[in-house]
């Protein structure tokens, strides 16, 4: 499965329609420029029209519609993880055997975080590994066309690219059905670690599979790959000082093509220069099998080291582990770890053993000394913080919903676009709540459409929508 890169992001400070122009640069089809006349009025309790006024472009101006001015602010958003595609019926309120006919859309928690970002106009990277298959070579193309940087991913000859197919109700709420090859594995990078890692263990695995291991390759005053590797592939470092073909730092590059990969593959990773992660998502799905567990805890170590905030979303798919249990220990066997968490009710529920989890007691439970923020979604209700200082909830929008599917992805690219380039949201409650209101939009306009890439929000979007809102 696999994880992505872009570019521009916001600030709380002021917007400005005229200066900044459209910011819909990479629409897959009209569809983007979605509608919002079924929005509630009503949604937000008493948040002042100017409280919106203060978002502003950071990382890129545009000018002339289209084309960017670089500026002197980018912050990378780096997101680890299953990158997959989802079949979504095209009629509600069937079973996957009734269903006529469905829609094929691209999909996978981390990676619509990472296109959600850069639709967003922020700065995002992708990591992980699909099948090498038309599916997976079209997940990269969609990466690359979203202006995610997908360098990070990688394509196994031996495996599938992972399929769900989603059982939509009529009021849009999904169940899922997966079909998934275990090989799954995954590479991060990081900038100038200056702290070596312990090796991961060896692990044996059955006869039938390769003997993998975790390496961490060391490199002085260039880039730090951590990197899962197996007995026929190699994973090397590459050296930007030494690379006389790199790419302006802005230009999406990555695996695209059948003819060109299997080169890249041994050639190693080249990475955007002086690209240093701010923000490293990710989710729990790799914590199911080796070898990518191992992959993913060694990434989080060298992220943790490296001083980047660790963003965490556990995106519960019971289906996928052996058991409710193993779910649970493995969701939180992380848990300490993260800078930001963003939990569903329903999550709640399941890691406390059925508590009540609109009881902030039961959620402060869930809140370990390090943690800088704690967000928990309620669907079209809007969202719950909490930090040291203090909590509060955010009302959401109201939308009539088509396909829940990525709302809560989209959420999550709405906050840390914001996070990457302001992290003062941290301390300031007020700019905090107006960064949520914005997520919040975020994930309301998602609902609108099927698929979850197809119909994330562009920047525009989202600000017309919550500027209308307000007025």
């Amino acid at each position: 499965m696999a994880l992505h890169c872009a570019a521009l992001s916001f600030s709380c400070v002021s917007w400005n329609p005229q200066a900044c122009g459209p910011s819909d640069q990479f629409p897959r089809s009209s569809s983007f420029l979605r509608k919002c006349s079924t929005i509630n009025a009503s949604a937000f309790s008493s948040p002042s029209p100017a409280s919106f006024a203060r978002f502003r472009y950071q990382g890129k101006a545009l000018e002339n519609g289209n084309r960017p001015i670089e500026t002197d602010e980018s912050s990378l958003v780096v997101c680890f993880g299953e990158m997959l595609i989802d079949f979504v019926p095209t009629t509600s309120g069937l079973s996957l055997s009734e269903a006529p006919a469905f829609k094929k859309a691209p999909g996978g928690a981390p990676a619509n975080v990472a296109v959600g970002i850069a639709r967003l106009g922020g700065t995002s990277a992708f990591i992980g590994k699909v099948g090498e298959d038309e599916f997976g070579y079209m997940l990269a193309d969609i990466l690359k066309e979203n202006n995610v940087n997908n360098e990070g991913m990688r394509f196994d000859p031996g495996a599938r690219t992972a399929l769900a197919f989603v059982t939509l109700t009529k009021d849009g709420e999904r169940e899922f059905m997966f079909y998934r090859n275990p090989s799954l594995s995954a590479s991060f990078i990081q900038k100038n670690s200056t702290e070596k890692l312990p090796m991961v263990p060896e692990q044996t695995w059955p006869a039938n599979q390769n003997l993998w291991r975790a390496r961490i390759s060391k490199v002085t005053e260039a880039l730090t790959l951590v990197a899962i590797v197996s007995d026929h592939q190699l994973a090397v470092w590459w050296n930007h000082e030494r690379d006389s073909g790199i790419r302006n730092k802005r230009e999406p590059v990555g695996f695209g093509s059948r003819t060109d990969h299997r080169s890249r593959v041994e050639a190693g990773l080249r990475v955007l220069k002086d690209a240093e992660a701010k923000i490293f998502h990710y989710g729990s799905i790799s914590l199911i099998t080796e070898p990518c567990r191992s992959a993913h805890i060694a990434a989080t170590k060298a992220a943790k080291d490296a001083g980047v905030i660790l963003s965490y979303d556990p995106n519960l798919r019971l289906p996928l582990w052996p058991s409710a249990e193993s779910a649970r220990e493995g969701i939180l066997s992380i848990w300490d770890t993260a800078d930001i968490i963003k939990i569903s009710v329903e999550e709640i529920c399941f890691l406390t053993n059925g508590e009540d989890p609109y009881d902030d007691n039961v959620v402060r439970k869930l809140y370990h000394q390090n943690l800088k923020l704690l967000l928990v979604t309620e669907g079209p209700e809007g969202c719950r913080y909490y930090t040291k200082e203090f909590s509060g909830r955010v009302k959401g929008l109201k939308v009539d919903p088509v396909d829940t599917t990525g709302a809560g992805d989209a959420f999550v690219a709405g906050i840390l676009s914001q996070l990457a380039s302001d992290t003062s949201l941290f301390q300031n409650e007020d700019r905090l709540r107006d960064a949520l209101r914005f997520a919040n939009a975020c994930g309301a306009l998602t609902v609108t459409e099927r698929g979850a890439i197809p119909a994330l929000p562009t920047q525009e979007t989202v600000l017309n929508a919550v500027l209308k809102l307000v007025a």
